[in-house]
């Protein structure tokens, strides 16, 4: 293993921000270039519909009680496209734990997060593709995908002990989506009990390490670009710091974190099987001046070769696969800079 003890554990974001921004000039030669000039409004703050879904995922509550929470989600799911959860069977000390994990698996140095392999060599920053700085996701991550944590070696120092944990959250997120995604497919009709979505296992999914730097271009960088989800649900630990916000009708609204509860969000694939009864909704995260933020996404996704299908004919949308989105997706990005989504695929 090389040594990397002297390298910085930042990724180098301001560098491509000023590329991009000024054309590659370096920063002290740029220090007078105009911002992007594309500030935000201020937005108001929201707090998603509240769920117990205890109920659910704890094995008890009557029928009424369990009929009346698929209500509430359904309702959610078709209003707000978001909704959070409570009682939701995902241990606080399992997530606290992810917490730290991360924070030392950041902290490396950037040479080691983006050479070392970790994670099934998984490592991201910024965004690749960004031809503009408002295009640029100013965050680090471990896209890790489920199949290959537990025959992935973590292969830097004492970081033995992240591959145990994720492998912990994974499984525990997984079940929690799986739930709810039955649930909601069953409130339009699908058979209950039978396994929903077709093609979902645990070596089709994601999970998501997220970390957003400090920003000294707040609020005029991104963390995260405006997008939705390309996925059936999502799953989101998010901590205390704040950042998330999302589109409601034609606006966008910061979600207030609530310690102890989960955010989820309906994906593509779930508006697209609902025939756009529930709601892909848009969201991003905008930086922080002075403060990191953490995260933790878990992502129900099929196999590639999964085709998506509808809960009723007629749809409104041609059948494709999720391979065939996703890389219509990434197509999309590479040249517009960025997605398109949903409508490529409308009748």
């Amino acid at each position: 293993m090389p040594a990397f003890a002297e390298s910085t554990a930042e990724p180098p974001l301001a560098d491509s921000y000023y590329a991009l921004l000024c054309g590659g000039n370096k920063a002290d030669e740029c220090a007078s270039a105009p911002p992007p000039g594309c500030q935000a409004p201020p937005v108001s703050e929201c707090e998603l519909p509240m769920i117990d879904v205890g109920c659910l995922t704890a094995c008890g509550g009557g029928t009424e009680e369990r009929a009346a929470c698929a209500a509430a989600i359904a309702s959610a799911a078709a209003e707000w496209g978001f909704f959070q959860v409570v009682n939701h069977g995902v241990k606080q000390e399992l997530l606290e734990a992810m917490r730290r994990e991360q924070v030392r698996l950041f902290r490396l140095p950037f040479e080691a997060k983006a050479t070392a392999g970790l994670l099934n060599d998984s490592y991201r920053w910024g965004s690749p593709t960004a031809t503009s700085p408002r295009q640029l996701s100013w965050s680090e991550a471990f896209h890790v995908p489920l199949a290959g944590i537990s025959g992935s070696p973590c292969s830097y120092g004492e970081l033995t002990s992240i591959r145990d944990v994720t492998q912990e959250v994974a499984n525990a997120m997984s079940k929690l989506a799986n739930t709810l995604a039955c649930v909601l497919a069953e409130s339009l009709g699908h058979t209950a009990g039978q396994r929903f979505p077709e093609g979902c296992d645990e070596r089709t999914c994601f999970l998501r390490l997220n970390r957003y730097p400090p920003c000294p271009f707040s609020p005029d960088a991104f963390g995260l670009v405006p997008h939705t989800d390309s996925d059936f649900l999502t799953v989101l630990c998010q901590d205390q710091v704040g950042g998330l916000q999302l589109m409601k009708g034609s606006r966008w609204v910061a979600v207030k974190p609530i310690p102890g509860a989960l955010i989820v969000n309906i994906g593509d694939l779930f508006q697209a099987w609902s025939n756009n009864r529930y709601k892909s909704v848009e969201h991003k995260v905008v930086t922080n001046a002075t403060t990191e933020r953490y995260s933790v996404a878990y992502f129900l996704c099929p196999s590639y070769d999964s085709p998506i299908g509808a809960c009723e004919e007629p749809s409104p949308y041609r059948t494709f696969t999720f391979g065939e989105y996703r890389r219509r997706v990434q197509e999309d990005v590479k040249k517009t800079g960025k997605k398109i989504g949903l409508p490529n695929f409308l009748l």
